[in-house]
């Protein structure tokens, strides 16, 4: 059955919610699961990604690319037979420099490290 190659994914949000969990096929890209993501996103949540290029996926330690599939990105398709995987989102914080239209060059000011993501 074409039903049984479906991947069941959930997205842990940066607070430890999840989004999901849903099934996709493998043919799926990251940019569909990011899509779906940002239109399952919660509202009441700050900081929450504007666009799909404000997140990034990483499924077994590994950034998933926007233009590879579920299946060109090793997640194990049916090797979990009725477990569901999941997928960490991290999301960009948003940035202040874009407000006054002039963004940093590296060599300009040391590096900040502004991370929002939680190690659960």
């Amino acid at each position: 059955m074409a039903g049984e190659d479906l991947v069941e994914l959930k997205f842990r949000l940066y607070d430890g919610t999840d989004i999901g969990p849903s099934k996709y096929a493998p043919a799926t890209t990251v940019a569909t699961l990011k899509e779906s993501i940002l239109a399952q996103w919660p509202s009441e949540k700050e900081n929450g990604p504007k666009t799909i290029n404000d997140m990034k996926l990483i499924n077994a330690g590994k950034v998933l690319e926007n233009s590879k599939t579920l299946a060109e990105s090793r997640v194990p398709v049916g090797e979990l037979p009725g477990g569901v995987i999941t997928m960490h989102v991290v999301v960009r914080p948003p940035s202040s420099d874009k407000a006054s239209g002039k963004q940093k060059q590296p060599s300009d000011s040391p590096k900040s490290n502004k991370c929002s993501c939680t190690i659960l």
